[in-house]
């Protein structure tokens, strides 16, 4: 049974331009870098976002177009307009936030520079489930 999300890997061009968003935009902290000595397939670096968010980035080729694929982080409603500017300073593409209903939560959406989609989500599975319940 699985019992937990391991890690999430991203597979980027430029480990320095990625390790700067996700330490800046998300307040990870590296704990490993392969250097050129990489035990994987490639270089490669490790972060902890969060309560313990394993998140891992690979030196290689990343998707070759933008899509809806994405990763949704929490975060507080409070901080929505901090996480906005944070992702502005960075020069990073916003993208247009969905249709949403009353409390399901806010949600920014923007793309690193290799076609990965990130969300930024102030709600929670079960007040979405809840509001939309009341439909």
């Amino acid at each position: 049974m699985v019992s937990a999300l391991s890690h999430i890997t991203f597979i980027v061009r430029d480990l320095d331009r990625m390790e700067a968003l996700l330490t800046t935009v998300l307040g990870a902290t590296k704990v490993y870098d392969s250097g050129d000595s990489p035990h994987s397939l490639a270089r490669e670096r490790f972060f902890v976002v969060g309560d313990g968010l394993w998140l891992a980035i690979m030196e290689g080729d990343p998707p070759p177009a933008r899509s809806y694929n994405h990763v949704a982080f929490k975060i507080d409603d409070s901080e929505y307009e901090d996480y906005r500017a944070r992702i502005t300073a960075r020069g990073l593409e916003l993208r247009e936030d969905r249709a949403r209903v009353l409390g399901e939560g806010r949600s920014l959406y923007f793309y690193d520079d290799d076609n990965h989609l990130f969300e930024l989500h102030s709600g929670t599975l079960e007040e979405r489930l809840q509001r939309y319940g009341q439909d």
